[in-house]
């Protein structure tokens, strides 16, 4: 099980461009579709979890996904094989940069990659937002619009979120007991 979470974050590091968002479609094909490693309900938990975790998300959710699958071993698993392509295309980078920084054709093909990066990003946002309650939908709207047009931080948002969260749990534990 550690080589196959290795080789599927290996894979998902490989061939994934625009960063950790752009990662999450794959991440979520494989683990749930494909792997049945986690459900889809679990899945938005733990990509909560590694969104509010500091570092990178898709390094965060390959922790939780590999810590849940197999524990300690399965997250060192699928972190080396998460971030082994990353590395070895900075470093690659970093060796050959000064030769193709001003390359029209890679110039080009950047440009070119920009819109397939933005849906990469948006199409886990609308997959998960099916699972949410209708009710929840006013909360992403006004969350969307506190952060954009009123310039709030996110970080309270978040930090109110989860008080909020953890205080409607408690609330519903208390109203369930006989």
């Amino acid at each position: 099980m550690g080589m196959q979470l290795f080789l599927t974050f290996l894979k998902i590091g490989a061939f994934t461009f625009g960063g950790g968002y752009a990662m999450i479609p794959l991440i979520e094909r494989e683990v749930i579709d494909h792997r049945k490693w986690v459900e889809r309900t679990d899945f938005l938990d733990l990509l909560t979890l590694a969104q509010s975790a500091p570092g990178p998300i898709a390094l965060n959710t390959a922790v939780f996904v590999g810590y849940r699958v197999r524990g300690l071993r399965g997250a060192l698993a699928a972190i080396l094989g998460i971030i082994l392509p990353s590395f070895c295309a900075i470093l690659a980078i970093a060796i050959l940069f000064s030769d193709i920084r001003h390359n029209a054709w890679v110039d080009a093909a950047f440009r070119g990659m920009r819109p397939a990066v933005v849906a990469l990003i948006v199409a886990p946002v609308l997959s998960l937002a099916r699972t949410l309650h209708q009710v929840l939908y006013l909360v992403v709207v006004a969350t969307a619009v506190a952060i954009w047009w009123l310039g709030w931080s996110p970080i309270y948002i978040l930090i109110v979120a989860a008080l909020l969260g953890i205080a409607w749990e408690v609330y519903l534990l208390k109203t369930r007991k006989p």
